[in-house]
C-alpha cells in the first residue's frame, strides 16, 4: 500500500480503541495489533520511515487494513491475544507453549483421581502446576498420598456401577492405600473432604490446611476419640516438614505474583514467580520469539494475560520489573517495587529469567554477551537506584566557539551498547552566547517533545554532560513536558561526581565502578561526536568568501569571480570594466558599490 493510499484510508478509521490487522495481497493475516487510538498507532506505520528492515518489508507487503473498535484499552489487549494464539500472525510474537513440563490433575470425576499429565485439555478437571522440577512434583504426590488414600484405579464410579457391578477392594484397600470407594466402603462426601483437602495443599495454602486439621484433632480429643486424634496429628507433622523444605523467600508476603521480563534482540523470557503464605509454590517461565520493535510494556502485558490463562489464575496483587501498558484484570495492583521484600521477589523472578534467557540463546558468543550486558545494566540499576533496567539511556552534551554556533548531541545506548543509528545533532537556535543552562533547557525540550509527538518510546534513563545548573534546566524543560517522571543524571568533569536530581549530595562511585565507566563512555561519545559537527561548522564557516555577504550575489556568481580572478581579494581590485566582463554591469556595480562601503576613508 502506498502512502497516497493510506492517507485515503487513515480517514475512515477512527480514533478509538482498538485492534487492527494487516492483510497482504493474498489474503494472509500479517500483524495483529492492539491500540488505544487506531488513527493514530496505524499512521505511525506509513508516516515515518520505519526503523528496522523487518518493519519496512511488512508495510510494503499491506494491501488491506482491518479493524474493530472496542470499548476499552483492556478489551483490546484480550481481543488481540485470542486473535494471535488462533492465527498465528507472521510478523507478531510468539509465546512458546512449553509442553514438556509435568502437571497434576485431580480428574473431573464422581471419585477424582489424582494423575501426573502433560496434556492440559478443558475437560472440568484441575489442574496444578506446570512443575519445572518432576522431582519435586513427585515428592509432593508421595506426602498426598500418604495423607490422603485416594484412589489410583480407573473405574467408572457412577452410583449406578458402585450398585450393580459388584466391585471388589483390591490389593490397594488391603494395604491402607484406598478406602474402596468401589465397593460402597467410602461416601462421596468423605471422599470429597480428602479432594478438597488435596486442593488446598496443592495450591499452597498450607497454614489453612494445617489450621482446619488442628481444629479436627481438638475436636477428636473432646470426644475421646484418641486413635482419630493421632493419625491426624502424624498428618500435621508431614505438612510441617513439607513447609520446612519449601522455598521460602518472605513471612510477610501472603500472596503476591511476580513477573520480570528478560530480553536480549529477538528473544525474550517472562518469568512467573506465585507466592503463598512466603513460599513459591509456581515458578514458570514464558519463551517469546518477538516479531516487530515490540516494547516492552507491550510484551509484558501479552506474557502476563497468557501465563494466567494457562494456569487460569486470577492473581492478587502483582509485581514486575517491567509495568504492562494494560492488564486483563480489574481493580488488581500492579507497580514496580522499589525495595523490600516485593523488590527482592521481582530481583529472584528477574534472576530465574536471565537464567533462562541464557539458555536459549545457543551461539556461544551471543549468549557471553547476554550474559554480560545484562549483568551491566543491572549493576546500573542497582547504584543509581532506577525503577527498571536501563536499556534505553540518551546523553546530552553542548558544543561552542565562544558562545557561537552553538551545537548540541544527543548519543544513544541500548543494552549497553551505541546504536548510532539513533544519533541526533541540534544546531541550537535560541541560545545566545555562552549559556549551557539555555542550551541544555532547548536541546532537551526539542528532543523529548518531538519523541511524545511521533508516539517513540522515552529512554529509561537521561544523563546531562554538567553538574547541578545544567540538570536543573534539563529538569525543568522535561517538568514543562509533563516527563519529569523520567530518571535524570548529571555528570560533573572534574571529580567525576554523578548528580540526582532531589539530592544535594553527589554520587561518588568507585573509579572502577562499571555504572561510572558505562556513563563516562556515554559522555566522552556524546562529545567526540557534538565536536566533530562543531569541527565542520566551523571549518565550513571559515571557508566561506566575503564574496557571499554580499547582498545579491550568488554561489554561482562568486564561483565564476573566483574562476576568473583567482581570489577574493583581486576581485575587490579589479577595476569596474573587468568585473563587467566577467559576471556584467548590475552585479559588477554590486561589488564596487559593496568595495566603497568597507575601504575604510
Amino acid at each position: 500500500m502506498d502512502l497516497i493510499g493510506f492517507k485515503l484510508l487513515e480517514y475512515s478509521i477512527p480514533e478509538t480503541p482498538g485492534v487492527y490487522r494487516y492483510y497482504d495481497r493474498y489474503e494472509r493475516l500479517l500483524y495483529v495489533g492492539k491500540a488505544k487510538n487506531l488513527r493514530k498507532r496505524v499512521s505511525q506505520y506509513f508516516a515515518n520511515q520505519a526503523d528496522t528492515h523487518r518493519i519496512r518489508l511488512m508495510v510494503r507487503l499491506i494491501e488491506r487494513i482491518e479493524f474493530t473498535v472496542v470499548d476499552t484499552e483492556h478489551d483490546a489487549l484480550l481481543l488481540e491475544n485470542v486473535l494471535i494464539k488462533k492465527h498465528q500472525p507472521r510478523y507478531n510474537i510468539r509465546l512458546k507453549d512449553d509442553k514438556t513440563y509435568p502437571f497434576l490433575v485431580l480428574r473431573n470425576e464422581p471419585f477424582p483421581r489424582l494423575e501426573v499429565t502433560r496434556q492440559v485439555r478443558r475437560d472440568g478437571s484441575r489442574y496444578y502446576g506446570p512443575y519445572s522440577s518432576p522431582t519435586t512434583m513427585y515428592t509432593l504426590l508421595d506426602l498426598i498420598r500418604k495423607l490422603y488414600p485416594l484412589r489410583t484405579c480407573a473405574l467408572n464410579l457412577s452410583e449406578d456401577r458402585i450398585a450393580n457391578a459388584g466391585y471388589r477392594p483390591c490389593l490397594e484397600h488391603q494395604i491402607g492405600n484406598c478406602m474402596a470407594p468401589c465397593a460402597g466402603l467410602q461416601s462421596a462426601q468423605e471422599y470429597r473432604c480428602y479432594t478438597d483437602a488435596v486442593h488446598l495443599l496443592l495450591k499452597g495454602n498450607l497454614r489453612g490446611l494445617l489450621l482446619n486439621l488442628r481444629k479436627q484433632i481438638k475436636a477428636c480429643v473432646a470426644r475421646l476419640d484418641f486413635e482419630e486424634a493421632h493419625t491426624l496429628k502424624g498428618q500435621v507433622e508431614l505438612l510441617e516438614r513439607y513447609e520446612a523444605r519449601s522455598t521460602v523467600v518472605s513471612t510477610t508476603i501472603k500472596e503476591l505474583d511476580s513477573f520480570a521480563l528478560a530480553q536480549h534482540q529477538d528473544r525474550a523470557v517472562v518469568n512467573h514467580l506465585h507466592v503463598r503464605n512466603g513460599a513459591v509454590m509456581r515458578s514458570y517461565n514464558l519463551e517469546i520469539q518477538l516479531g516487530l520493535e515490540e516494547e516492552p510494556s507491550s510484551i509484558m502485558a501479552q506474557a502476563i494475560l497468557e501465563i494466567c490463562n494457562r494456569f487460569e489464575h486470577q492473581p492478587l496483587e502483582i509485581v514486575c520489573n517491567v509495568m504492562p501498558e494494560s492488564l486483563p484484570f480489574v481493580r488488581v495492583p500492579c507497580k514496580i517495587p522499589s525495595d523490600g521484600e516485593k523488590r527482592k521477589m521481582v530481583d529472584l523472578s528477574l534472576k530465574n529469567a536471565f537464567f533462562c534467557l541464557q539458555e536459549l540463546l545457543r551461539k556461544p558468543e551471543e549468549r557471553q554477551f547476554a550474559s554480560r550486558s545484562d549483568r551491566l545494566l543491572q549493576q546500573v540499576q542497582k547504584d543509581l537506584q532506577l525503577p527498571q533496567i536501563p536499556q534505553h539511556i540518551e546523553c546530552f552534551d553542548n558544543s561552542h566557539t565562544q558562545g557561537s554556533q552553538t551545537v548540541s548531541a544527543c548519543v544513544v545506548f541500548r543494552n549497553g551498547r551505541p546504536s548510532k543509528r539513533d544519533y541526533r545533532l541540534f544546531n541550537l537556535c535560541e541560545v545566545e552566547g555562552i549559556d549551557d543552562f539555555a542550551g541544555i533547557e532547548e536541546v532537551i525540550t526539542r528532543r523529548y517533545q518531538r519523541m511524545l509527538e511521533e508516539g517513540l518510546p522515552l529512554p529509561d534513563l537521561v544523563v546531562i554532560d554538567g553538574g547541578k545548573g545544567q540538570l536543573s534546566s534539563a529538569q525543568t524543560a522535561l517538568v514543562a513536558l509533563g516527563l519529569d517522571h523520567l530518571p535524570l543524571l548529571g555528570i560533573a568533569k572534574r571529580l567525576e561526581a554523578l548528580f540526582k536530581v532531589g539530592d544535594p549530595h553527589p554520587l561518588m562511585l568507585d573509579k572502577k565502578s562499571p555504572t561510572l565507566r558505562l556513563i563516562q563512555q556515554m559522555r566522552d561519545e556524546a562529545h567526540r561526536f557534538g565536536l566533530q559537527h562543531h569541527r565542520n561548522r566551523r571549518q565550513k564557516a571559515g571557508m566561506q568568501s566575503t564574496l557571499d555577504t554580499i547582498k545579491g550575489i550568488g554561489p554561482e556568481t562568486c564561483r565564476k569571480l573566483l574562476t576568473a580572478f583567482g581570489s577574493a581579494e583581486r576581485v575587490f581590485s579589479a577595476d569596474l570594466h573587468q568585473l563587467i566582463a566577467v559576471v556584467g554591469s548590475a552585479k559588477a556595480v554590486l561589488i564596487t558599490g559593496h568595495r566603497q562601503k568597507t575601504v575604510p576613508k
